[in-house]
Order: C-alpha cells, then sequence, then structure tokens
C-alpha cells in the first residue's frame, strides 16, 4: 500500500496522468472519480500540496499531505520593460533553473529549461560557461509552465524548450513532459518547439515518436570550421551529417525544421556566410531564425549591427531561404540563457 511507504520514496503527481493517476487513486481504496478531481485541480487549479485540494475527505487529506505535488518556489522575479518576466525558480533538492514568461498580444509562450546547468559548453552561452548539475524530471519542466502561466494569471499558448540544458540529453523526461504538457495542460503539440544543439543519432529517435512539436536545431554556423570553434561538441557530429539527420527527421515526420542562427558581429555573419548556408539549405522543407546576440561579460562577441543582420536576411531570401530575424525579448534584464541566473547565483543579495 502507497500509504505506507515514505513520502520521500513516492515520485510528485505533477507529470502524472489521468490513468496513472486513476491507478494512484484505487491503490487508496478512493472512488474513481477521485482520479479526475486530483487531475483537475494539480493542472486547472496548481494546487502545491494535496492537503489543498478540499473536495477530499479530511482523513484522507491528512493521510496524503505529505506526498509532493512536485511544484517549486520562485526565487527570483525580474520584469523587463517589454513585460518579459525572468524566473529563477528553486526546486525541491535546492537547484536553481530559468524559466521566461515571454507575452504578446496573441499569447504567452513560456521558455522551459530542461536540465541544471548544460554539459554542451558553447562558447557564447552563459549556460554554458556555468556547471552543469543534473537533468530535470518531468515536473520539474511540467511546473516550469504552470508557475507562469498562474503568475500571468493568463493561458499559456506556446512552449519552448530553450532555457538552460540540451533537451535530447533528457529525451526520456522532455518526451514526458510534452505528452503532459499536452495532454494534461492542453497545450496543442504544434505550439511546442524542441530545441537541441544537434546530438548524435538523438533527432533519429525523435523521429521515430511522430510528434507535430516543431524541431528547432541550434546551427549557429555556415561550415564545420566555424560550427566548432562556437558548439565543441560539434567535433563529434559533423555539419554534413547532423544535417543529413534532419533531412531524414523532415521525411519521416512531415514537419519542417528550424535552423537558430545566432549572428555575432565579425564572426559568422558575412556574405559569404549566408551563401553558403544557403547552399547547404537548399530544396529543405526548413525556416532559419537569425538571433542577434545577446552580449555576456565571459566572452568577447559581440551583437550585429541592424544593417549587416538586414543584409544577412536579404542574402538569404535572395537565395530563395525561408528566413527572418527574432526580436530580442527582455534585454534590459539578462537577455541571454542564463544570465539571470549566473548573476544571482554568483551575488544572492543583488537586486
Amino acid at each position: 500500500m502507497l500509504d505506507q511507504l515514505s513520502a520521500s520514496s513516492i515520485p510528485p503527481l505533477l507529470g502524472a496522468s489521468r490513468s496513472q493517476l486513476a491507478d494512484w487513486v484505487q491503490q487508496y481504496q478512493q472512488p474513481a472519480y477521485r482520479a479526475q478531481q486530483v487531475h483537475q485541480w494539480i493542472y486547472q487549479k496548481g494546487v502545491r500540496s494535496l492537503n489543498e485540494i478540499t473536495v477530499f475527505p479530511k482523513q484522507w487529506r491528512a493521510e496524503i499531505a505529505d506526498i509532493p505535488v512536485g511544484r517549486s518556489q520562485i526565487y527570483h522575479r525580474s520584469s523587463a520593460r517589454d513585460g518579459t518576466v525572468k524566473y529563477l525558480l528553486k526546486l525541491a533538492d535546492g537547484q536553481v533553473i530559468e524559466t521566461v514568461g515571454i507575452p504578446t498580444q496573441k499569447r504567452l509562450t513560456v521558455c522551459v529549461s530542461s536540465q541544471v546547468g548544460c554539459p554542451m559548453a558553447c562558447d557564447f552561452c552563459a549556460t554554458g560557461k556555468g556547471q552543469y548539475q543534473r537533468n530535470l524530471a518531468c515536473h520539474e519542466i511540467v511546473d516550469q509552465v504552470l508557475t507562469v502561466q498562474e503568475d500571468f494569471q493568463q493561458r499559456v499558448g506556446n512552449v519552448v524548450f530553450m532555457g538552460m540544458g540540451e533537451p535530447l540529453l533528457n529525451l526520456e523526461q522532455v518526451l514526458a513532459a510534452v505528452r503532459s504538457l499536452n495532454q494534461d495542460v492542453g497545450i496543442g503539440q504544434r505550439s511546442l518547439t524542441v530545441s537541441t544543439v544537434g546530438i548524435p543519432k538523438q533527432i533519429l529517435k525523435l523521429a521515430q515518436h511522430q510528434l507535430q512539436i516543431t524541431l528547432a536545431v541550434s546551427l549557429h554556423a555556415s561550415n564545420q570550421h566555424i560550427r566548432t570553434q562556437l558548439v565543441p561538441s560539434a567535433r563529434h557530429y559533423p555539419l554534413d551529417q547532423l544535417l543529413q539527420d534532419c533531412r531524414t527527421y523532415v521525411a519521416k515526420t512531415g514537419r519542417r525544421v528550424t535552423f537558430e542562427y545566432i549572428v555575432l558581429s565579425g564572426v559568422n555573419d558575412q556574405t559569404e556566410h549566408a551563401l553558403e548556408l544557403a547552399r547547404h539549405l537548399r530544396g529543405f522543407q526548413s525556416h532559419v531564425n537569425l538571433i542577434p546576440y545577446n552580449p555576456i561579460s565571459e566572452v568577447d562577441y559581440q551583437r550585429p549591427i541592424q544593417k549587416q543582420l538586414q543584409h544577412f536576411l536579404n542574402c538569404l531570401k535572395e537565395q530563395h531561404i525561408a528566413a527572418s530575424i527574432r526580436r530580442s525579448r527582455g534585454l534590459d534584464q539578462d537577455a541571454a540563457c542564463g544570465q539571470l541566473r549566473a548573476t544571482k547565483i554568483a551575488d544572492p543579495g543583488s537586486s
């Protein structure tokens, strides 16, 4: 019986499906309809303790009060002038992760983390400069979305796995979170984006699941030499092989691939780079997101000037490559991924 187990040995309920919650309720010999009640109170009402579920009998509430739901605490909240809010969330073990709420007139997007830190060590990335700690569990990913939804008092319409960490190194838990966000929170798969810098064999493994999500590949370079400079792991995953795996992904899923390209002044933003990138992507069912770099103090890379960024975009379009410039959000509040966490962990007393 679960009531004879210690609460610490029981996984949090957040991330559990309706059928899993039905099994959980049954083991407590409660009526079957309790499963729908706990599902509603966790995913729609956002309870942080089972003791808050007032429709449960008091005796049972007391019995299950110590079983964790799986919610985090807001460690720090930082608002930008454009409405973007960055959160540092403290997890049950004391680790801190970063999450971002990005509102527009049409929808609220949440950028979620999939790991504590990141092992990829990309040269331009604030998260990569910190230490990798561990993978996030499914409930810790789903919690980020619920936290932003509650704080904004607005339904989340879009989730991007573009925060701290490499999602395809935590594929099992990311897939579980995708399922829960879709089926339990009610966000359509086409409104979910999983971003990766490219992990050998994992893109093809993801393709096998035939999801309707968007795959975003962080390319950042038009040739293997520059990519290896920016993304150390590229040494083990040549650009040509990565692109071939992406073509296979498109063929298997029928979904186009988005290529993320962080534009670094004087590094990867020249005409030759745009033409080289176009040659790689010609005939590809894809879209290129050009992302002007958000500088961090640890490295000397610079943000491109608008004129050069526009020229790069025009070169791609002239080569019939679908592309756009992503407008940066939260520039006045540590916009780079992992930047706020690095600042606050280093100086917890800073405001």
